[in-house]
């Protein structure tokens, strides 16, 4: 029994943590103390801040504030509530990749485009790059009606996935880095398992609402596994490998695209 009880003390205390690290929700130090495998959890906290972004869309509709500006509000919250941290690390990712041309990657090139990217000051490639996908979020949400807040929790879920799937099979470029610590703590298969567990209920969610729809909801399925793994592949052939500024890019590439997709389909 008290092994048992460590058991589900150690699972509270790593989601917590990751909660905690993966957004600006505050909890208390003492339910933060465990950040191994916290990776494994990025998945379910993309479904719980989606959850959230949905009862604010939500609340605006009952306020009825017009589609676009309900849309800019959300996504103004969305960059809110992960404080920033994943489009931090599109900006920078931009900055690096927009050093040379990457069509046949050397060490030096590569090492200048790590060095760019951690710099901490945003260049003309990295503000480009923030404004396009905040613009993308915008319009793409703005023409999304039904099931918003569906639709928020399964992006997010994703996008989180695809960063997880990012750590389980890329090497990682720097020897210390923000993201270091989630590639030597990942475990395979189990972590990705546990990882996908937010997309299948979401996705059997949204089946269940709109049973006609199912074809369609079929090729959201493929479509979001190929956005997510696609946009993984690519920063690792443009750098042969990962940073935590990566995996930040791969998360909001993979939401905007995906949001992008809901659009085309529905």
């Amino acid at each position: 029994m008290i092994y048992f009880w460590q058991g589900k003390k150690h699972v509270v205390r790593s989601f917590c943590s990751a909660l905690v690290f993966y957004s600006i929700i505050p909890l208390p130090q003492s339910w933060t103390v465990d950040w191994s495998r916290i990776a494994r959890w990025a998945s379910f906290i993309g479904l719980l801040l989606g959850f959230l972004l949905g009862l604010g869309d939500i609340f605006f509709q009952y306020c009825q504030i017009p589609d676009l500006t309900r849309s800019a509000m959300i996504v103004a919250i969305w960059v809110g509530l992960t404080g920033g941290l994943h489009l931090d690390g599109v900006m920078d990712t931009a900055d690096g990749l927009g050093v040379g041309d990457r069509g046949s990657q050397s060490g030096s090139l590569r090492d200048r485009s790590l060095e760019v990217m951690k710099d901490s000051a945003t260049g003309a490639f990295g503000a480009i790059a923030g404004i396009i996908i905040l613009l993308l979020k915008t319009a793409a949400l703005s023409e999304i009606t039904d099931h918003v807040w569906l639709v928020l929790a399964l992006v997010m879920s994703w996008g989180r996935w695809g960063q997880l799937f990012a750590i389980a099979c890329y090497p990682y470029l720097r020897e210390q880095g923000k993201g270091a610590f989630h590639k030597s703590n990942i475990q395979l298969p189990q972590d990705i398992l546990v990882g996908s567990l937010p997309l299948l209920v979401c996705q059997g969610i949204l089946i269940y609402l709109e049973p006609e729809f199912w074809l369609q909801w079929l090729v959201v399925l493929v479509g979001c596994a190929a956005i997510t793994i696609a946009t993984g592949y690519y920063f690792y052939y443009q750098l042969q490998g990962q940073t935590g500024d990566t995996y930040g890019a791969i998360v909001e590439w993979s939401e905007a695209l995906i949001l992008c997709l809901f659009t085309a389909i529905f």
